[in-house]
């Protein structure tokens, strides 16, 4: 059985992260582009995950509720059906794959980010 190997980066990409870790702790890198370079240096796997941040039922409705849209909108928005999202928003089932990236976006920078 082959043992696993830490992938190394190269010395150009580590201080290019080093360099947008430290503009982004001064405040000169916003989060979104720091989260950008690091997804293209390191990908998807290693990026932060607030992206993806669960959610719970609470949040889900509070989302809901701060875009003044009733759960069969909401739905057809993020092309969910009206009781899946109902699902969600009692904490029957947790919200995982582009649904999940979808509310997160909208958490962040509200509704509009997906009309």
């Amino acid at each position: 059985m082959k043992a696993k190997t830490k992938k190394t980066h190269s010395r150009l990409t580590s201080a290019i992260l080093e360099t947008a870790r430290d503009m982004r702790k001064s405040g000169l890198l916003t989060k979104a582009a720091h989260d950008k370079i690091t997804m293209r240096h390191l990908g998807t796997a290693d990026v932060s995950k607030a992206a993806t941040a669960t959610l719970s039922g609470a949040q889900i409705r509070a989302i809901r509720e701060q875009a003044n849209l009733s759960q069969a909108v909401f739905a057809r928005y993020l092309n969910l059906t009206p009781g899946y999202v109902s699902q969600l928003e009692r904490g029957d089932k947790t919200p995982s794959g582009p649904a999940l990236v979808l509310l997160n976006v909208i958490r962040r920078k509200g509704i509009d980010a997906i009309l």
